[in-house]
């Protein structure tokens, strides 16, 4: 089941034309939305300069009829969603693709973005408003949108999926309860919810967020906030239950760190050390009390044990081999660092070499007619656009030291090669990362405790001495 839309995209304030479908296109191929691009097609154009294509797609209108913009209409955009759970996203975006070609019927350059964000998979298609020859511009006819949705229907029974049945007005669902309006202690217990989700490292940290999110915080006996809007400051013992500063409190000391947010989804899981830094309690003791001093050497023991089991999980003997273990791991979390750079680096490179390449294939008859003319301003004139596109395309390959140029085929498959071995290497590299934090805590809480344990033998034999 899919229902469609279709939607003419305008010219933006204060934009020009190539400004707007720029910004148009990259909403769709938001890598965030289609899996690092991984779900973006495209037909009579490359994703990567779909804007420039379609912008010469319009200057080569204007030179073949001569007729400039009469509207602000610069492309359309189908909107396609699907029902949740009846199709996988590959699924999604070849029967979008399908549904661009059969309405354009191969006339129109278009890009297919599937996006996964949502709990329905939907499909984003940008299709030029200037046919692909420049011969004319796409009409969008009477009650065209309804032969979207027939023709989305017809390949949706094609593919074996359901399709929505039209309803009389007297038998559609009438809404009877409309959404209640959210109040302030709501938006602060989301905006809790957010806060916990960046993962702060105390309660203290965490009243710190707070105040970054511009909500002025009132201490004392009870803790209270006022955000932007409020009259008055809100204590957090009156919000619900998991919000309260008790709640809060003892959330930071459960190491578990497992609770349910208040939207009501899944519970959001933080991930935990498995050992934590042990405290120096004899200095803060003297401003504390003895509360504090008995607390933090119950913390120190139950980081030893935590320690002590952490080496024995991985192997690891004494304390030349934690620091071996340790050295090796930082180094290991070093070169997958560098080696995610240098592949971003690389992938960079590829695709602003693959933009020139289609740049300079695409204007180099227009350059060729402007050497031939002599160079002539008035062709220049004429051609402000593609000329100065194609120098900057050949100064590109200059300054990458390009002698031959390569197929954007092969930039593709070189691109694509790259991206998932980054991929690759990013999961392994935090993997490795925490491995190696937790390594260096393990370290420096063996090094503090022999430390600590030395300080308290010298204090002893000094006061032995006294006596």
């Amino acid at each position: 089941m899919a229902a469609t839309r279709l939607i003419a995209l305008h010219q933006n304030k204060g934009r020009t034309v190539a400004q707007s479908l720029d910004d148009r296109t990259d909403y769709a191929k938001n890598p965030e939305k289609t899996e690092k691009g991984n779900l973006v097609t495209s037909y009579g154009c490359d994703p990567m300069t779909v804007d420039e294509e379609f912008m010469l797609q319009k200057r080569q209108y204007y030179q073949t009829t001569g007729k400039s913009q009469q509207s602000d209409v610069i492309a359309y955009q189908i909107r396609q969603s699907f029902k949740p759970g009846e199709i996988t996203a590959e699924g999604a975006n070849k029967i979008g693709y399908e549904l661009a070609m059969r309405f354009t019927k191969g006339r129109y350059s278009f890009i297919v973005a599937t996006h996964t964000d949502r709990a329905h998979i939907h499909n984003h298609v940008v299709f030029n408003s200037t046919a692909m020859d420049g011969s004319k511009k796409f009409k969008d006819f009477l009650r065209s949108g309804l032969a979207l949705q027939k023709l989305s229907d017809l390949i949706c029974l094609e593919h074996g999926l359901s399709v929505i049945e039209p309803k009389p007005y007297q038998e559609r669902e009438k809404r009877t309860k409309y959404p209640e309006r959210e109040n302030i202690r709501d938006t602060i217990c989301r905006q809790i919810d957010s806060i916990l989700q960046r993962k702060p490292e105390s309660f203290e940290a965490f009243l710190e967020e707070l105040r970054k999110a511009d909500y002025e915080i009132k201490t004392g006996k009870h803790i209270a906030l006022k955000g932007k809007g409020q009259k008055r400051f809100i204590r957090l013992s009156s919000l619900p239950e998991g919000y309260r500063e008790a709640d809060l409190r003892a959330f930071f000391e459960n190491k578990e760190k497992i609770r349910t947010p208040f939207s009501g989804k899944a519970p959001v899981q933080y991930r935990q050390r498995s050992v934590d830094p042990i405290i120096d309690y004899q200095i803060k003791a003297k401003e504390k009390g003895p509360a504090f001093e008995n607390w933090a050497k119950k913390h120190n023991l139950k980081q030893m044990a935590k320690s002590m089991l952490f080496m024995r999980e991985h192997g690891i003997h004494g304390l030349s081999g934690l620091a071996a273990r340790t050295e090796e791991q930082i180094k290991r979390r070093d070169e997958l660092l560098a080696s995610i750079k240098a592949s971003e680096e690389r992938l960079s490179v590829v695709a602003a070499l693959k933009k020139n390449i289609i740049n300079y294939s695409k204007t180099r008859s227009t350059y060729e007619e402007y050497r031939k003319s002599g160079y002539s301003k008035k062709f220049f004139e004429a051609h402000r656009e593609e000329i100065p596109l194609h120098k900057a395309a050949k100064q590109a390959f200059d300054e990458l030291g390009v002698k031959k140029l390569p197929k954007v085929k092969e930039l593709s498959a070189e691109y694509a090669e790259i991206l998932a071995g980054k991929k690759a290497a990013y999961a392994e590299y935090r993997k490795v990362r925490d491995e190696a934090q937790e390594l260096m805590i393990a370290k420096q809480n063996f090094e503090s405790f022999y430390e600590a344990m030395r300080r308290e033998e010298q204090e002893k034999q000094k006061q032995e001495k006294q006596h």
